[in-house]
Protein backbone atom coordinates (compact mmCIF):
# COMPACT_ATOMS: atom_id res chain seq x y z
CA UNK A 1 0.00 0.00 0.00
CA UNK A 2 0.91 3.64 -0.53
CA UNK A 3 0.95 5.97 2.55
CA UNK A 4 2.08 9.74 2.33
CA UNK A 5 3.94 11.44 5.06
CA UNK A 6 3.75 14.39 5.69
CA UNK A 7 6.19 16.76 8.23
CA UNK A 8 4.96 20.37 8.09
CA UNK A 9 5.80 22.84 10.72
CA UNK A 10 5.94 26.55 11.71
CA UNK A 11 7.13 29.02 13.92
CA UNK A 12 3.82 30.68 15.09
CA UNK A 13 5.44 32.16 18.59
CA UNK A 14 7.90 31.58 20.44
CA UNK A 15 7.85 31.24 24.06
CA UNK A 16 9.88 33.31 25.46
CA UNK A 17 11.38 34.95 22.70
CA UNK A 18 13.20 32.24 20.20
CA UNK A 19 13.44 29.59 22.89
CA UNK A 20 10.58 27.41 22.65
CA UNK A 21 7.60 26.66 21.88
CA UNK A 22 4.34 26.94 24.66
CA UNK A 23 2.36 23.80 25.47
CA UNK A 24 -1.02 25.61 24.72
CA UNK A 25 -0.14 25.79 20.91
CA UNK A 26 1.14 22.39 21.08
CA UNK A 27 -2.53 21.44 22.67
CA UNK A 28 -4.19 23.21 19.73
CA UNK A 29 -2.57 21.22 17.20
CA UNK A 30 -3.05 18.08 19.07
CA UNK A 31 -6.64 18.48 18.97
CA UNK A 32 -6.69 20.05 15.80
CA UNK A 33 -5.05 16.62 14.06
CA UNK A 34 -7.10 14.26 16.35
CA UNK A 35 -10.31 15.62 15.05
CA UNK A 36 -8.86 15.50 11.15
CA UNK A 37 -8.11 11.59 12.04
CA UNK A 38 -11.62 10.87 13.50
CA UNK A 39 -12.68 12.25 10.41
CA UNK A 40 -10.71 9.90 8.03
CA UNK A 41 -8.75 12.83 6.71
CA UNK A 42 -5.15 11.39 8.88
CA UNK A 43 -4.47 8.27 9.67
CA UNK A 44 -2.35 8.74 12.35
CA UNK A 45 -0.20 12.12 13.39
CA UNK A 46 2.37 13.22 16.01
CA UNK A 47 2.73 16.66 17.36
CA UNK A 48 6.19 17.94 18.20
CA UNK A 49 8.19 20.62 18.25
CA UNK A 50 12.21 21.43 17.85
CA UNK A 51 13.25 25.63 19.27
CA UNK A 52 10.64 27.59 18.37
CA UNK A 53 8.91 25.69 15.50
CA UNK A 54 5.74 23.97 15.86
CA UNK A 55 5.99 20.32 14.00
CA UNK A 56 3.15 18.69 12.85
CA UNK A 57 4.25 15.03 11.83
CA UNK A 58 0.84 13.78 9.42
CA UNK A 59 0.24 10.13 7.52
CA UNK A 60 -2.81 9.95 4.94
CA UNK A 61 -3.30 8.31 1.35
CA UNK A 62 -4.13 12.19 0.41
CA UNK A 63 -0.52 12.03 -1.98
CA UNK A 64 2.04 15.64 -1.59
CA UNK A 65 0.27 18.54 -1.76
CA UNK A 66 -3.24 17.56 -1.19
CA UNK A 67 -5.26 20.80 -0.75
CA UNK A 68 -6.90 19.26 2.38
CA UNK A 69 -4.07 18.03 4.37
CA UNK A 70 -2.14 22.00 3.47
CA UNK A 71 -5.54 23.39 4.28
CA UNK A 72 -5.65 21.33 7.37
CA UNK A 73 -2.12 22.46 8.77
CA UNK A 74 -2.99 26.00 7.79
CA UNK A 75 -5.73 26.55 10.17
CA UNK A 76 -3.71 24.48 12.86
CA UNK A 77 -1.11 27.44 12.48
CA UNK A 78 -3.94 29.83 12.36
CA UNK A 79 -5.62 28.83 15.58
CA UNK A 80 -2.20 28.54 17.02
CA UNK A 81 -1.21 31.96 16.32
CA UNK A 82 -4.32 33.64 17.62
CA UNK A 83 -3.34 31.58 21.06
CA UNK A 84 0.30 33.14 20.84
CA UNK A 85 -1.08 36.54 20.23
CA UNK A 86 -3.59 36.21 23.09
CA UNK A 87 -0.73 34.54 25.44
CA UNK A 88 1.46 37.75 23.97
CA UNK A 89 3.85 35.10 22.43
CA UNK A 90 7.09 36.21 20.48
CA UNK A 91 7.04 36.60 16.85
CA UNK A 92 3.30 35.26 17.12
CA UNK A 93 2.48 34.00 13.12
CA UNK A 94 5.74 34.88 11.71
CA UNK A 95 5.70 31.67 9.73
CA UNK A 96 2.21 32.80 8.11
CA UNK A 97 3.23 35.11 4.93
CA UNK A 98 -0.43 35.48 4.03
CA UNK A 99 -3.73 36.07 5.14
CA UNK A 100 -5.41 33.44 3.14
CA UNK A 101 -5.08 29.84 2.22
CA UNK A 102 -5.49 29.78 -1.45
CA UNK A 103 -4.96 25.70 -1.87
CA UNK A 104 -1.30 25.36 -1.53
CA UNK A 105 0.42 26.23 1.55
CA UNK A 106 4.02 26.15 -0.10
CA UNK A 107 5.33 29.72 -0.70
CA UNK A 108 2.94 30.61 2.36
CA UNK A 109 5.86 30.52 4.83
CA UNK A 110 5.52 26.69 6.27
CA UNK A 111 8.18 24.36 5.60
CA UNK A 112 7.03 21.25 4.40
CA UNK A 113 8.72 17.50 3.83
CA UNK A 114 6.39 15.23 2.08
CA UNK A 115 7.44 12.03 -0.01
CA UNK A 116 4.24 9.13 -1.10
CA UNK A 117 5.96 5.42 -1.11
CA UNK A 118 4.50 2.09 -0.90
CA UNK A 119 5.69 0.53 2.53
CA UNK A 120 7.50 -2.36 2.89
CA UNK A 121 7.43 -5.20 5.00
CA UNK A 122 8.76 -3.33 8.21
CA UNK A 123 9.82 0.55 7.63
CA UNK A 124 11.70 2.33 10.01
CA UNK A 125 11.24 6.08 9.30
CA UNK A 126 13.01 8.86 10.93
CA UNK A 127 11.70 12.47 11.01
CA UNK A 128 14.85 15.07 11.82
CA UNK A 129 13.70 18.70 12.80
CA UNK A 130 16.40 21.16 13.35
CA UNK A 131 15.63 24.84 14.44
CA UNK A 132 18.35 27.89 13.82
CA UNK A 133 19.50 27.25 10.29
CA UNK A 134 18.81 27.16 6.90
CA UNK A 135 17.95 24.05 4.45
CA UNK A 136 20.94 23.53 3.26
CA UNK A 137 22.40 22.39 6.66
CA UNK A 138 21.00 18.69 5.44
CA UNK A 139 23.37 18.75 2.63
CA UNK A 140 26.30 17.49 4.34
CA UNK A 141 24.44 14.80 6.32
CA UNK A 142 22.17 13.57 3.44
CA UNK A 143 25.67 13.36 1.15
CA UNK A 144 27.10 11.34 3.98
CA UNK A 145 24.25 9.02 4.48
CA UNK A 146 23.64 7.70 1.03
CA UNK A 147 27.18 8.60 -0.85
CA UNK A 148 29.67 8.53 2.10
CA UNK A 149 31.41 4.82 2.42
CA UNK A 150 33.29 6.11 5.30
CA UNK A 151 29.77 6.95 7.37
CA UNK A 152 27.96 4.11 5.38
CA UNK A 153 29.58 0.68 5.18
CA UNK A 154 26.43 -0.98 3.35
CA UNK A 155 27.60 1.32 0.39
CA UNK A 156 30.39 -1.31 -0.15
CA UNK A 157 29.50 -4.39 1.38
CA UNK A 158 25.26 -4.40 1.00
CA UNK A 159 24.58 -5.63 -2.76
CA UNK A 160 21.18 -3.79 -2.21
CA UNK A 161 22.32 -0.43 -1.84
CA UNK A 162 25.90 -0.89 -3.70
CA UNK A 163 24.90 0.87 -6.98
CA UNK A 164 24.33 3.92 -4.93
CA UNK A 165 21.73 6.94 -5.48
CA UNK A 166 19.83 9.25 -7.21
CA UNK A 167 20.23 13.05 -5.31
CA UNK A 168 17.59 15.61 -6.86
CA UNK A 169 19.19 19.23 -6.04
CA UNK A 170 17.34 22.36 -6.08
CA UNK A 171 19.00 25.36 -7.26
CA UNK A 172 17.07 27.88 -4.74
CA UNK A 173 18.30 31.24 -6.47
CA UNK A 174 17.05 29.65 -10.02
CA UNK A 175 14.56 27.98 -8.96
CA UNK A 176 15.82 24.79 -11.21
CA UNK A 177 16.80 21.50 -10.30
CA UNK A 178 18.91 18.68 -11.47
CA UNK A 179 19.31 14.83 -10.78
CA UNK A 180 22.83 13.46 -10.03
CA UNK A 181 24.01 9.65 -9.32
CA UNK A 182 26.09 8.49 -7.27
CA UNK A 183 28.84 7.42 -7.28
CA UNK A 184 29.41 8.30 -11.17
CA UNK A 185 29.13 11.73 -10.33
CA UNK A 186 29.87 12.44 -6.82
CA UNK A 187 32.30 15.36 -7.40
CA UNK A 188 29.89 17.45 -9.53
CA UNK A 189 27.11 17.02 -6.85
CA UNK A 190 30.00 17.98 -4.51
CA UNK A 191 30.75 20.97 -6.57
CA UNK A 192 26.77 21.89 -6.03
CA UNK A 193 25.88 21.24 -2.20
CA UNK A 194 29.35 22.14 -0.94
CA UNK A 195 27.38 25.52 -2.00
CA UNK A 196 24.59 24.85 0.93
CA UNK A 197 22.82 28.82 0.80
CA UNK A 198 22.07 28.03 -3.07
CA UNK A 199 22.31 24.14 -3.69
CA UNK A 200 20.17 22.08 -1.79
CA UNK A 201 19.32 18.38 -1.44
CA UNK A 202 15.64 18.19 -2.13
CA UNK A 203 14.76 14.40 -2.74
CA UNK A 204 17.42 11.26 -2.34
CA UNK A 205 15.94 8.02 -4.84
CA UNK A 206 17.39 4.46 -5.22
CA UNK A 207 18.86 3.83 -8.66
CA UNK A 208 16.70 1.22 -9.18
CA UNK A 209 13.55 -1.02 -8.41
CA UNK A 210 14.20 -4.21 -6.10
CA UNK A 211 12.52 -6.76 -4.26
CA UNK A 212 13.12 -4.32 -1.26
CA UNK A 213 12.36 -0.90 -2.03
CA UNK A 214 10.68 0.89 -4.76
CA UNK A 215 11.96 3.52 -6.73
CA UNK A 216 10.43 5.73 -4.93
CA UNK A 217 11.47 8.90 -2.47
CA UNK A 218 13.53 7.67 0.21
CA UNK A 219 14.34 11.30 2.04
CA UNK A 220 13.15 14.72 1.45
CA UNK A 221 14.12 17.88 3.06
CA UNK A 222 12.18 21.23 3.16
CA UNK A 223 13.54 23.88 0.67
CA UNK A 224 11.54 26.94 1.89
CA UNK A 225 13.32 29.98 2.32
CA UNK A 226 11.60 32.74 4.02
CA UNK A 227 13.69 35.70 3.05
CA UNK A 228 13.07 34.60 -0.54
CA UNK A 229 9.30 34.94 0.08
CA UNK A 230 8.79 37.85 1.91
CA UNK A 231 11.82 39.97 0.31
CA UNK A 232 13.19 40.66 4.02
CA UNK A 233 14.47 38.59 6.61
CA UNK A 234 11.52 37.98 8.94
CA UNK A 235 13.11 35.14 10.76
CA UNK A 236 15.44 31.70 10.61
CA UNK A 237 13.89 28.34 7.98
CA UNK A 238 14.76 25.92 10.38
CA UNK A 239 14.12 22.65 7.77
CA UNK A 240 12.80 19.50 8.48
CA UNK A 241 13.92 16.44 6.45
CA UNK A 242 12.04 12.84 6.31
CA UNK A 243 14.69 9.30 6.11
CA UNK A 244 13.93 5.91 5.42
CA UNK A 245 15.74 3.43 6.79
CA UNK A 246 17.05 -0.33 6.02
CA UNK A 247 16.02 -3.37 3.81
CA UNK A 248 17.10 -1.35 1.19
CA UNK A 249 18.70 1.25 2.58
CA UNK A 250 20.79 3.05 4.68
CA UNK A 251 20.94 1.43 8.30
CA UNK A 252 19.34 3.45 11.01
CA UNK A 253 22.91 3.70 12.61
CA UNK A 254 24.12 4.60 9.26
CA UNK A 255 21.41 7.25 8.73
CA UNK A 256 22.21 9.17 12.37
CA UNK A 257 26.36 8.57 11.89
CA UNK A 258 25.57 11.60 9.49
CA UNK A 259 25.03 14.01 12.63
CA UNK A 260 28.23 12.52 14.09
CA UNK A 261 30.22 15.57 12.93
CA UNK A 262 28.87 19.04 14.86
CA UNK A 263 29.83 20.85 11.31
CA UNK A 264 29.15 24.31 10.55
CA UNK A 265 25.49 26.09 9.19
CA UNK A 266 24.48 29.15 8.79
CA UNK A 267 21.73 30.83 10.92
CA UNK A 268 21.68 31.07 14.87
CA UNK A 269 21.45 34.48 16.04
CA UNK A 270 19.02 36.66 13.58
CA UNK A 271 20.25 34.04 11.32
CA UNK A 272 23.20 35.95 10.86
CA UNK A 273 25.99 33.61 11.91
CA UNK A 274 27.67 30.34 10.94
CA UNK A 275 27.71 27.92 14.41
CA UNK A 276 27.91 23.99 15.15
CA UNK A 277 24.90 21.95 14.66
CA UNK A 278 24.04 20.03 17.87
CA UNK A 279 22.28 16.72 17.60
CA UNK A 280 19.66 16.90 21.11
CA UNK A 281 17.01 14.94 22.84
CA UNK A 282 13.81 16.79 22.64
CA UNK A 283 14.14 18.19 26.42
CA UNK A 284 17.13 19.78 25.40
CA UNK A 285 15.57 21.23 21.62
CA UNK A 286 15.42 24.84 23.62
CA UNK A 287 17.42 27.25 21.59
CA UNK A 288 19.12 29.52 24.48
CA UNK A 289 23.00 30.38 24.46
CA UNK A 290 22.69 33.54 21.75
CA UNK A 291 19.37 32.02 20.47
CA UNK A 292 21.39 28.65 19.94
CA UNK A 293 23.40 27.24 18.79
CA UNK A 294 21.60 25.62 16.20
CA UNK A 295 20.26 21.91 16.98
CA UNK A 296 18.99 18.98 15.64
CA UNK A 297 16.62 16.18 16.94
CA UNK A 298 15.39 13.17 15.17
CA UNK A 299 12.50 10.95 15.93
CA UNK A 300 12.15 7.42 14.87
CA UNK A 301 8.97 5.75 13.40
CA UNK A 302 7.85 2.02 12.81
CA UNK A 303 5.52 2.80 9.90
CA UNK A 304 2.52 0.03 9.61
CA UNK A 305 -0.57 0.63 7.21
CA UNK A 306 -0.43 4.66 7.55
CA UNK A 307 -0.63 4.16 11.57
CA UNK A 308 3.04 5.23 13.58
CA UNK A 309 4.52 3.77 16.52
CA UNK A 310 5.12 5.70 19.65
CA UNK A 311 8.93 7.74 18.37
CA UNK A 312 11.89 6.98 19.76
CA UNK A 313 14.23 10.18 20.74
CA UNK A 314 17.07 9.17 19.17
CA UNK A 315 19.56 11.64 19.47
CA UNK A 316 18.75 11.08 23.61
CA UNK A 317 21.78 8.67 23.80
CA UNK A 318 25.26 8.88 25.70
CA UNK A 319 27.02 8.15 22.29
CA UNK A 320 26.21 11.57 21.75
CA UNK A 321 27.73 13.25 24.42
CA UNK A 322 31.37 13.84 22.91
CA UNK A 323 29.68 14.88 19.88
CA UNK A 324 27.58 17.71 22.02
CA UNK A 325 30.92 18.64 23.99
CA UNK A 326 32.49 19.00 20.68
CA UNK A 327 29.65 21.46 19.87
CA UNK A 328 30.17 23.43 23.05
CA UNK A 329 33.39 23.75 22.28
CA UNK A 330 33.10 24.89 18.63
CA UNK A 331 30.51 27.51 20.09
CA UNK A 332 32.74 29.21 22.57
CA UNK A 333 35.72 29.47 19.42
CA UNK A 334 32.92 31.17 16.76
CA UNK A 335 31.18 33.64 19.60
CA UNK A 336 34.58 34.90 20.54
CA UNK A 337 34.73 36.05 17.12
CA UNK A 338 31.83 38.51 18.04
CA UNK A 339 30.68 40.57 14.85
CA UNK A 340 34.02 39.62 12.87
CA UNK A 341 33.78 36.83 10.14
CA UNK A 342 33.34 33.81 9.97
CA UNK A 343 31.27 33.78 12.75
CA UNK A 344 29.03 36.32 11.24
CA UNK A 345 28.01 35.76 7.44
CA UNK A 346 29.82 37.08 4.92
CA UNK A 347 27.96 40.32 3.50
CA UNK A 348 26.77 38.74 0.67
CA UNK A 349 24.70 36.31 2.83
CA UNK A 350 23.70 39.35 4.82
CA UNK A 351 21.36 40.78 2.21
CA UNK A 352 18.11 40.11 3.73
CA UNK A 353 18.85 40.42 7.24
CA UNK A 354 18.26 43.87 8.74
CA UNK A 355 22.19 44.67 8.40
CA UNK A 356 21.51 46.70 4.79
CA UNK A 357 19.39 49.12 7.04
CA UNK A 358 22.47 49.91 8.69
CA UNK A 359 24.89 50.21 5.80
CA UNK A 360 22.26 52.42 4.13
CA UNK A 361 22.54 55.02 6.64
CA UNK A 362 26.36 54.79 6.49
CA UNK A 363 26.21 55.26 2.48
CA UNK A 364 26.26 59.29 2.25
CA UNK A 365 29.55 59.31 4.45
CA UNK A 366 31.48 57.76 1.96
CA UNK A 367 33.50 59.58 -0.24
CA UNK A 368 35.33 59.03 -3.43
CA UNK A 369 39.43 58.56 -2.69
CA UNK A 370 41.37 60.61 -4.97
Amino acid sequence: MKTTFSVIKADVGGWPGHAAVHPSLKEIADKKLREAEENGLLKDFYVASCGDDLELIMTHDRGVDSTEIHSLAWDTFCEATEKAKELGLYGAGQDLLSDAFSGNIRGMGPGIAEMEFTERKAEPVIVFMMDKTEPGAFNLPVFKIFADPFNTAGLIIDPSIHDGFIFEVWDIQEHKHVFMETPEEMYDLLALIGAKSRFVIKRVFPKKTSKLVAKEPVAVISTEKLYQIAGEYIGKDDPVGVIRAQSGLPALGEVLEGFSLPYLVSGWMRGSHNGPLMPVSLKNARCTRFDGPPRVVALGFQLKNGKLTQPVDLFDDPAFDSIRLEAQHITDYMRRHGPFEPHRLPLQDMEYTTLPKVMKKLQRRFKKIK
